[in-house]
């Protein structure tokens, strides 16, 4: 986000000769915000995995950073509904994924799960998620065009708490509970009073997460 926020401001020189409301909206103001524009959409261009394949005969898909989670998921045996593993992103420490075993790549892979299977994995996500951080724990999966893996995961980590988080959403008694998202858009949630506070609608959801 500071990167963001930098892009849009005028550069030292620039603050030096030319004034604040010019760098804003004029040629310079134009520029950055062009630049950052474009830094968006390469950045949404790389994440949307909509249309993604993993051909895991080919020579060249351990290659292709987005199909580095089904390799993993080769590794456990079918035996293993649900895998644990840590977020191998170095920017994120502190976090776990929990990746089903079979293929769910794409688009919407909760709503092409079978209800049992969607209850394993959320299960299994949450099991790690009170072991690893008490009551303090959410789960998140991102939409659609966020995700960066072709094979279907959700986040697990300690949530970042806000007065919004507290303010929006649904609740719902338990894991069975939770919807099968066919609209291309994320879900997550967290515990609160022995029930399960979710939210739905966005793309980004892992954000909510300490990193």
């Amino acid at each position: 986000m500071s990167f963001f926020f930098h892009a849009l401001q005028p550069s030292r020189a620039g603050r030096d000769i030319v004034p604040g409301w010019q760098a804003a909206t004029g040629y310079y103001g134009l520029m950055r915000l062009r630049n950052l524009l474009l830094l968006l959409t390469a950045c949404s261009a790389t994440a949307d995995i909509r249309d993604c394949v993993c051909d895991l005969a080919s020579p060249s898909v351990s290659e292709t950073r987005a199909c580095s989670l089904c390799l993993e998921a080769e590794k456990h045996p079918v035996s293993e509904p649900v895998f644990l593993v840590r977020d191998n992103d170095p920017t994120k420490p502190n976090r776990w994924l929990a990746v089903p075993r079979a293929k769910f790549d794409g688009i919407n892979p909760l709503a092409r799960m079978s209800a049992d299977e969607r209850l394993v994995l959320w299960t299994t996500a949450i099991a790690k998620a009170k072991e690893v951080w008490g009551e303090t724990w959410a789960v998140a999966m991102n939409g659609d065009i966020s995700r960066r893996q072709c094979h279907a995961h959700v986040h697990i980590g300690q949530l970042l708490v806000t007065e919004e988080v507290m303010e929006t959403g649904s609740f719902v008694d338990g894991p069975a509970q939770l919807p099968a998202i066919a609209d291309g858009t994320g879900i997550w949630f967290h515990p609160v009073n022995g029930r399960l506070h979710v939210h739905t609608g966005e793309q980004t959801t892992e954000s909510v997460l300490m990193r």
